[in-house]
């Protein structure tokens, strides 16, 4: 099945590329109509964006700009007013550029991925602050936990506490990174789904949104590192010292290829996911512009039923995909926090002697 997901998902793809108008991009204003023409844009709508789609229309969001020979960033509440202003041409990308001669230094605009990072973000702290409070009235603690959503919640926790964290971080140092773990499979299960909604985006689908998270990892994990975790990077107690010579470098660029995997891992599962659905869906419409409205409509009867099963599986492989980052992330924190057992070299060569 999933072999013959991926061919549908290919040969849409092929017809969107020799479709000359399928892949222009969206009108950042709105205000050509020539938009309607095409059948379907599959790089709009994964691409990120300095507005949001609410009910069809579009929340501009602010653009926070640094240029070259001032130390304040000059702030436009959109893209619109920035180039009223006659400091910033919109060039065909949506990007600005400076009419004055000077060059942006650091484009700090808020973009819709951003901002479906600060709802998930703001969600997650907003539900575990809430049920902290009901714990501490007692409910879930001295009593049975009341509701559906409290016991869901606890389901949750514990679920995170023992079947991620306990079993791959030490006992003795597993409980302070529950906290961390909980929050961040909280938080990406909510930016996977919120794609699923009629104008919602996939967060994840940002390889820089991945990128932080997985930096969040790295740092923590490296933080926490034990005495023997650094040693077993730097000195390889009981290995030969020419070996130490190859093992060492090995050793220092893993540092960096886990989270680097995390990151990937994470942006190209729910990106493909977004593009498949998108491609899929998008066959109706681009029927009906090859052949026929009739045969578009009649394509429906296949391709909607099939969608509903995509979002099935994509709701599916969004919380699979939280889940993964967690558990890989509570692996790596659990063998830099271990305490390793080790003989040294020397004492290995007598007992074979």
């Amino acid at each position: 099945m999933s072999r013959i997901l991926r061919r549908i998902a290919v040969t849409a793809l092929f017809l969107l590329t020799i479709n000359p108008t399928a892949l222009t991009a969206a009108d950042a204003t709105d205000t050509e109509e020539s938009q309607s023409e095409n059948p379907i844009d599959v790089i709009g709508k994964v691409q990120d964006h300095h507005y949001l789609d609410v009910a069809g229309y579009h929340v501009y969001l602010p653009r926070i700009i640094f240029v070259e020979g001032s130390a304040l960033p000059k702030v436009y509440a959109t893209t619109e007013a920035a180039v009223e202003s006659g400091e910033f041409e919109e060039l065909p990308d949506h990007s600005l550029v400076s009419t004055t001669g000077n060059e942006i230094v650091l484009d700090m605009s808020i973009t819709s991925h951003l901002m479906y990072f600060w709802f998930a973000i703001v969600l997650t702290l907003w539900i575990t602050i809430s049920m902290a409070r009901k714990y501490k009235k007692g409910a879930g603690r001295e009593t049975e936990p009341t509701g559906w959503f409290q016991n869901l919640f606890e389901l949750t926790f514990v679920f995170v506490r023992d079947e991620i964290a306990k079993p791959n971080i030490t006992e003795s140092k597993y409980k302070k990174f529950v906290p961390y773990l909980f929050a961040v499979f909280v938080a990406i299960t909510f930016m996977n789904l919120f794609g699923l909604l009629p104008w919602g985006v996939t967060a994840t689908a940002d390889i820089t949104v991945t990128a932080i998270l997985a930096a969040f990892t790295f740092f923590l994990t490296q933080w926490n590192g034990s005495k023997d975790h650094w040693e077993h990077v730097f000195m390889f107690p009981g290995v030969p010292p020419l070996m130490r010579l190859i093992l060492t470098p090995i050793e220092i660029l893993g540092l960096f290829t886990k989270p680097l995997a995390l990151a990937v891992r994470l942006f190209a599962n729910m990106l493909s996911g977004k593009i498949m659905i998108i491609c899929i869906l998008g066959l109706i419409f681009i029927f009906t512009e090859f052949f026929s409205p009739a045969f578009g409509l009649g394509s429906s009867i296949l391709v909607v039923p099939l969608t509903v099963a995509l979002y099935v599986l994509k709701a599916f492989v969004g919380v699979l995909q939280a889940y993964i980052f967690t558990l890989l992330s509570a692996v790596f924190i659990g063998m830099a926090a271990e305490e390793h057992e080790h003989h040294d070299y020397e004492e290995g060569v007598e007992m074979h002697a």
